[in-house]
């Protein structure tokens, strides 16, 4: 038993069940239920063969304009890569009942990817704008995948540190602008 899965059997307990969170879950592979163009945008940097290895290990959600998606504070044990729609990503302030917009994720974008590698409490909010299918990842899977495909789920990995490492520079550089004297 490797690192992934006794941390997933110790969380377990401390995770809430998936299907609170979701409006719709459709069986089946999921890349079968999707057109397989939408799939490969969100999957650029995979091969078509890497695509269909990965795609049993995901589910497609779809979620309904305004449903609260992921909820800050709760536990998290899934990310999501978004085939369509649009989402927003809401963090608490210290004014109860108010928050601020952190962003607005389009379609090929990935949301919840912290939970992969560390299946802990949601640093955000994510709410559907309209109608929105995500690819869903959870941690099980991942550490299924990491099992059964390393290479694969190095790939992945990567992909997920380069979108952190993204959002983490456009976060410094506002944050700088706000410090700036005047």
């Amino acid at each position: 038993m490797n690192f992934c899965s006794r941390n997933w059997k110790r969380r377990t307990k401390k995770v809430k069940v998936l299907d609170k969170v979701m409006s719709s879950e459709k069986q089946g592979s999921a890349c079968e239920q999707f057109p397989r163009q939408s799939i490969k945008a969100v999957f650029k940097f995979l091969s078509e063969e890497e695509i269909s290895t990965l795609c049993p290990y995901t589910t497609l959600q779809t979620w309904p304009a305004e449903a609260v998606i992921m909820k800050e504070g709760e536990p998290g044990d899934f990310m999501g890569f978004l085939l369509s729609g649009k989402l927003s990503v809401r963090k608490e302030t210290s004014f109860p009942g108010k928050e601020v917009l952190m962003a607005i994720l389009e379609k090929g974008s990935l949301v919840g990817e912290a939970s992969i590698v560390n299946p802990s409490h949601r640093n955000a909010t994510v709410v559907a704008l309209e109608k929105s299918d995500l690819l869903i990842l959870t941690f099980e899977n991942m550490a299924k995948l990491i099992e059964a495909n390393p290479s694969l789920a190095v790939k992945l990995l990567q992909r997920i540190i380069h979108v952190v490492s993204l959002r983490f520079s456009k976060t410094v550089e506002r944050l700088s602008k706000l410090l700036e004297p005047f």
